[in-house]
Formats: structure tokens, C-alpha cells, sequence
């Protein structure tokens, strides 16, 4: 499985950016027994700014799935942190939970949480069938479109 997400990782030409710090009093990662817990991703892109605002109002529903996206690349990236690059480790994707920020009207969360979900599934395979949350928030951290939070499996 690790060389076919390195090989994937290549084909569809995504770098991993070095995970960043987080934000306030917690850990991004936790290990307990075979499974990783990575805390809420932001979408931040490769210089690190910040798509923000709520869809509907601010943000398309297009740059809201992108946004979504850039927070499964930065989950990756706190996945390879926690498991120190070695994806032989990784077993599979297990959970996804996606905040969106919207307005009151709009009820097409799931469609914004499918450019996580797509890209999980798209850099490992049938190993990142997952289950999922999508729903929608009033705000998120620093006026952020989205935030994601994830679940894997090690074996």
C-alpha cells in the first residue's frame, strides 16, 4: 500500500506540505492503538494562505470543494507526520467529519466535502473508502471555508 500512495501521490502530482503547527492547545495527531486521530484541518494552500469565508455568501461552491480538498492534503500531511513517512504503516482511511461554513440556506454540504473525500480516495485507492459527516456551521477558526478531521487505520 505505502509505494501505491507514493506512486499515486506522483501520478496526480500532489507534494505534501510540511504539516503545520496547530493553532491553539492541542495536538494535531494522536495515536492510540492501530488508529490516528488528525485534529481539524484548515484549508491552507502550499503558501500558506487561508480560503475563507462562508459558502453562499462569500465562497462558490466550486472553491468551497477545493477548499475541502486542501484540507484532506493537509490531513495527509499530518498523516505522514504521525506515522514518520512510512505509509506500509497505513491501512485505510476510516472516517472523515467536514465542517462548512454557509449560509442559512444552503444544504449542499455533502457536495463540498466530496473534494475531501475524492482526493482520499483518489491518492489510496479502495483503502480510502471511508465513512463521513458533512454539515453545515455558522463560523469556523480564523474565518476558514471548511475544516476536516480524520480517522485512518495503521495496521
Amino acid at each position: 500500500m505505502g509505494c501505491d500512495i507514493v506512486k499515486r501521490l506522483g501520478e496526480i502530482r500532489l507534494e505534501l506540505p510540511e504539516p503545520v503547527n496547530p493553532i491553539a492547545n492541542y495536538q494535531q495527531t494522536k495515536i492510540v492503538r492501530d488508529l490516528v486521530y488528525i485534529s481539524g484541518q484548515l484549508p491552507f494552500d502550499h503558501q500558506g494562505n487561508l480560503i475563507t469565508g462562508p459558502i453562499g455568501q462569500v465562497t462558490s461552491l466550486e472553491q468551497a470543494k477545493a477548499a475541502a480538498r486542501l484540507c484532506a492534503v493537509n490531513a495527509l500531511a499530518q498523516l505522514r507526520a504521525a506515522i514518520k513517512g512510512d505509509w506500509e504503516r497505513v491501512e485505510s482511511a476510516v472516517k472523515l467529519t467536514g465542517y462548512v461554513s454557509s449560509t442559512a440556506n444552503f444544504d449542499q454540504h455533502s457536495a463540498v466535502i466530496d473534494g475531501a473525500s475524492e482526493l482520499v480516495v483518489q491518492v489510496m485507492g479502495r483503502a480510502g473508502d471511508h465513512t463521513r459527516v458533512a454539515v453545515g456551521v455558522s463560523s469556523l477558526p480564523r474565518g476558514a471555508t471548511v475544516e476536516l478531521d480524520a480517522i485512518f487505520c495503521l495496521r
